[in-house]
């Protein structure tokens, strides 16, 4: 992270029982407390938050439970998100990530997280998956 951080941000969260519904409410007491954080900012890092999570709860536990955690770290000039994971190793690549046709019914989540950032990673370190992304303040 680039810049003093101004607050870390943190959630653990596992699913089953849990749902996307918790990052959302995670993410809403994060702006609540940062009031300096734009809505154009929020609105994208939230989408790509809550995208990334929602390819966990439904892809890295095969059918089975996954265990996440949540940081958020907020500093002057950029929001910083890390997802982790206990789930199997996911299958894309996201510097590859790009919209399929307009017929595609899925497939679309990675390509808009990257619209949205600045930056994107992923990496497979043990065997935990864990995902970055980064977009500077507007």
């Amino acid at each position: 992270m680039t810049g003093t951080a101004v607050a870390d941000h943190r959630l653990e969260f596992a699913s089953p029982p849990d749902d996307v519904t918790c990052v959302h409410d995670f993410l809403a007491a994060v702006w609540g407390a940062e009031p300096s954080v734009g809505i154009e900012d929020r609105m994208a890092f939230e989408l790509a938050v809550v995208e990334l999570a929602s390819n966990v709860v439904e892809h890295a536990g095969g059918g089975e439970r996954v265990a996440c955690s949540l940081s958020l770290a907020v500093s002057g000039g950029e929001l910083e998100a890390e997802l982790t994971d206990d789930g199997l190793p996911a299958s894309v690549d996201p510097a590859g990530a790009a919209l399929p046709d307009a017929s595609a019914e899925s497939g679309r989540g990675l390509a808009l997280v990257g619209m949205v950032v600045d930056e994107l990673r992923y990496e497979r370190a043990g065997d935990r998956n864990h995902w970055t992304v980064r977009r500077g303040r507007v």
